[in-house]
């Protein structure tokens, strides 16, 4: 394709085919498309196992010239896998089974009759099945950076074309300056989506302008979050790798750049897959390489592949892991802007950036300032996890509520437990308490109450779980990260845990806490780079808000959550045990024996826990049927 007129006509081509899965009325050469899951979440439930029993039944029944089956990326609701959904009726299929197979094809593909025992329950409603906008999981999302997961293939550069793809690119190479670009992402609004929230068109503005006769420019991509419990970037580089690959070459000619890295991390192998095949193919349809689109713009893009260190998320770190050298930071100024890699002008965007996009460039600044707050535009995406009903990947405009988010969108908690707390941003954000439950998720709101957006990890807890812990939780992560370049970092972090361990371990006082909460003002100081800067978070947000459970560890020797083992105390009520004997058999430390007490009613001898065998396993609890063990 080396004009815009032909990349249109492979869109039109292909527009009719990805359009049934968003429109009845749409025309295809199939009567159905089955769109199975194929991100790391559906693959590890057994979807790949779904797809070939798939294609083995369509073809034992002739249906192979009416049927399509599309290995799509991530549809979001994570904790239904393996997940199918059917066009143009868009019946969706959740917790799919290799042995469900044959009556869905039986009953639905040839009957026309869906097997409702096997759809989603909320998409139900009596004899009729409701559209997946219509549930509670959906209706309140507005997917922006997640537009294609899910609906296209992400191995088949026709599908995104079909979906309007590569057309940014064409419109910026043939209609726009590079002022021109960097004027609109300037006036959307858009700022980084991996953590920081610096506005993405300032970033590529000094690019360009700082060094003017720079001999060499780069643009990187961020791929290898490494927060505890997100998936966002890993979702869409599986789901639309293509999005990234346009971006960055709008970036490019944005900065004046012909290089472009990925730094993705080594442990997505799917992501890393797919983004060679669609590199491979942007390259074969001119859509990277020399004179895109008959210009004398050219651009191209290599992967490169981190080994999990979790400060190569930092910017300088990453780039001087991209250079061949160990992951560690550089001092700033200067910034990469100015002296990024090899020592040249750079940008580094994250991938939910760089997805947004081609979607400005080709909808407007006014479409996208549509969405959002004052201060933060569009919508952010959070990877939905923790104790929550529906984990997953939700995408919401800036501003949504948390309440919105667990509830509504979530599922709310299990088993009837009340929201405590949600930790944003990993181990560099805080935890959000219950009485900031209706606080409008944007950057400056989260910072104003502790915490920070973060690349987007949305951990939610319950009363059962214990603040201390999860401060210890997060400090544990980050000293065993910490590249140990910088002493308030190396050292800094470890003795913040080793204070945290001891309150833990109910062996803390009252000027533990204190000493505490000023490490991390002089973490927060003194650090060279961010890990370092905002790994006290965790640690200050839960100082904050939860303060009395410190105290509890410390005062009382107890935790209020029952979670930190060494204070806990378990006990038999003698009057409730019918003497079963049930928990001595689980006992994994033989610490519990018989007594010679028989309870009121009862016929055996009650059983009794020796506290300086008990390990504090709590296996006794989960056997006894009668609710006799109690955990103080």
């Amino acid at each position: 394709m080396k004009t815009l007129e032909e990349l249109k006509a492979v869109r039109d081509k292909m527009m009719g085919e990805v359009a049934l899965r968003t429109s009845d009325s749409a025309s295809s050469k199939y009567e159905r498309h089955v769109l199975v899951c194929g991100g790391t979440g559906c693959t590890s439930s057994g979807s790949t196992q779904i797809i070939d029993a798939l294609a083995s039944e369509i073809e034992s029944k002739g249906l192979k010239d009416k049927v399509q089956i599309v290995k799509t990326g991530c549809f979001g609701l994570c904790a239904l896998g393996p997940i199918m959904i059917v066009y143009p009726e868009g019946t969706f299929y959740s917790r799919v089974e290799v042995e469900h197979i044959t009556r869905i094809v039986d009953e639905h593909f040839i009957g026309g009759n869906p097997v409702k025992e096997y759809l989603y329950d909320e998409t139900v409603d009596g004899d009729n099945i409701k559209a997946l906008d219509d549930t509670a999981f959906y209706k309140n999302q507005q997917r922006v950076a997640l537009r294609n997961c899910g609906v296209i293939n992400p191995e088949c550069i026709d599908e995104y074309i079909g979906r309007h793809g590569y057309e940014a690119l064409g419109k910026v190479l043939t209609t726009m300056s590079q002022d021109d670009v960097i004027q609109t992402i300037l006036d959307s609004g858009l700022r980084g989506r991996g953590g920081g929230g610096f506005p993405t068109g300032m970033k590529w503005k000094l690019a360009k302008n700082l060094v003017p006769d720079a001999d060499m420019k780069y643009v990187c991509c961020n791929a290898d979050e490494g927060d505890p419990g997100a998936f966002m970037d890993r979702s869409v580089l599986e789901g639309d790798p293509h999005v990234v690959l346009e971006a960055m070459t709008i970036a490019g000619y944005a900065i004046g750049a012909k290089q472009g890295y990925i730094y993705v991390r080594a442990e997505y192998p799917i992501a890393v897959e797919r983004l060679e095949i669609a590199i491979k193919q942007a390259r074969e349809a001119g859509m990277l390489g020399q004179n895109i689109f008959g210009t004398d713009f050219s651009f191209d893009i290599d992967l490169r592949l981190g080994a999990g260190a979790f400060v190569c998320g930092e910017e300088t770190a990453l780039m001087t892991s991209i250079e061949g050298n160990r992951g560690e930071p550089r001092p700033r100024p200067p910034f990469p802007a100015e002296k990024g890699l090899y020592n040249k002008p750079t940008i580094l965007n994250n991938v939910e950036t760089y997805a947004n996009i081609p979607q400005i460039i080709l909808n407007g600044v006014e479409w996208f300032t549509s969405m959002g707050t004052e201060k933060s535009k569009g919508t952010k995406v959070f990877a939905l996890g923790g104790k929550i009903n529906n984990t997953g990947l939700v995408e919401v405009p800036m501003g949504t509520t948390l309440r919105t988010v667990i509830e509504e969108i979530g599922g709310g908690i299990p088993n009837g437990k009340k929201f405590k707390a949600a930790q944003t941003g990993g181990p560099s954000g805080g935890c959000i308490p219950a009485e900031h439950f209706d606080v409008p998720i944007d950057y400056d709101n989260l910072i104003a109450i502790g915490s920070m957006m973060g690349s987007g990890g949305l951990i939610v807890m319950d009363e059962d779980n214990c603040m201390v812990d999860i401060a210890k939780f997060f400090l544990e992560f980050t000293v065993d990260e910490s590249c140990g370049k910088c002493t308030p970092c190396r050292v800094g972090t470890k003795r913040m845990y080793e204070i945290l361990d001891k309150i833990t371990k109910g062996k803390g006082t009252l000027e533990d806490i204190d000493k505490l909460e000023e490490l991390c003002y002089h973490i927060k100081t003194n650090s060279l780079c961010g890990l370092g800067q905002t790994a006290p978070n965790p640690v200050l947000s839960t100082l904050k808000f939860f303060r009395d459970e410190y105290i509890a560890h410390v005062v009382d020797k107890k935790c209020p959550a029952g979670v930190c083992k060494d204070l806990l105390h378990f006990e038999i009520i003698k009057d409730q045990c019918i003497g079963c004997g049930l928990c001595a058999k689980q006992c994994p430390a033989s610490a519990i024996e018989r007594t010679d007490y028989i309870a009121p009613g009862k016929k055996l001898a009650a059983m009794a826990i020796d506290t300086d065998k008990c390990v504090k396993c709590g296996a006794c609890i989960d056997s006894c049927k009668f609710k006799a063990i109690i955990k103080k």
